[in-house]
């Protein structure tokens, strides 16, 4: 039996790790797909303290350094559901059963999807550039978002690619000043506004993205090799009902970051929370882990 398990190995999992091995604990985490998180997929990271730029793969690599250093235990599982019995928590994967006296939950959130014709069905469809990207090297492409990811996503595709369509459903960017003037300054973006995707066509792989033009209701066509989306994130938390409250799909938890269930925990972007950054996410980790360490002193 494990004193702690963390589900999910973002950077607000692993620093929950980090600071409860350093407490003397045994920690298991469970991350059912690559450690790191959706900040792995950024390919710059520089609103990080200390760090003035940084891929988002190689901070969280480093994280992942330092928790195996340690001792982390760590499986690559899917959670299906988590029970509490005698104060003994049961976390259920898809392929064992995992005990232990406290559990915390840091599974974060998935991609929003445009949910549109084609989207699932062609090549070309892609929720991460820095996964996809140098696949489309001398071709056009288009990015989906006016967000801070659609933008870094822009400015790392134009570096390789032909030309760049950033096309926002909006008139205006919501993204960190930084970004939107490098992007206004690369020859190779072409930047379109008040756009709303209604299909991506092709045979086999993306061909054209299809767009209705909010202003002037015009159909819009744009050719391209490939389309990243990058339009936000939606939360996944509904398995672990009726152990914590949900509202808007975001876990409720209170200043100890703790659920409504005693000794289940959870943090970062899955959580009821304005800000999901790094730095908030990190924050989290630091601050659940002395609580847990608490509660496992009076378990």
């Amino acid at each position: 039996m494990f004193d702690v398990i963390v589900v999910g190995g973002g950077p607000a999992g692993m620093t929950a790790a980090l600071n409860c091995l350093r407490g003397g604990k045994k920690v298991l985490i469970i991350e059912r797909e690559n450690f790191g998180g959706q900040i792995a997929s950024s390919p710059r990271v520089e609103n990080f303290p200390t760090i003035q730029s940084i891929s988002g793969l190689e901070l969280t690599n480093k994280i992942l350094e330092q928790i195996m250093a340690l001792g982390v235990d760590f499986e690559m599982e899917n959670v299906l559901s988590i029970e509490k019995k005698d104060n003994i928590f049961f976390v259920k994967t898809d392929y064992q059963v995992h005990e232990a006296q406290s559990v915390i939950i840091a599974t974060g959130v998935k991609h929003r999807h445009l949910n549109v014709e084609g989207e699932h069905t062609l090549k070309g469809v892609s929720y991460c550039a820095v996964c996809d990207g140098a696949f489309y090297q001398g071709q056009d492409v288009v990015v989906i978002g006016d967000a801070n990811t659609a933008l870094q996503y822009t400015l790392l595709l134009s570096n390789y690619v032909k030309k760049v369509y950033l096309c926002t459903l909006f008139d205006r960017f919501f993204a960190d000043y930084v970004l939107c003037e490098r992007v206004k300054e690369k020859d190779n973006i072409e930047i379109i506004h008040n756009l709303n995707c209604i299909k991506i066509a092709g045979k086999e792989k993306v061909e054209k993205v299809v767009f209705n033009n909010t202003i002037d209701n015009s159909t819009v066509e744009i050719p391209c090799a490939a389309v990243f989306i990058a339009i936000g994130q939606i939360p996944d938390n509904e398995y672990l009902l009726p152990l914590v409250e949900l509202n808007k799909g975001y876990i409720v938890v209170d200043q100890k970051m703790e659920t409504k269930t005693k000794g289940l925990f959870a943090i970062g972007d899955c959580t009821n929370k304005t800000v999901r950054q790094v730095g908030t996410a990190i924050g989290d980790g630091t601050t659940v882990a002395f609580h847990v360490l608490n509660y496992l002193q009076n378990v």
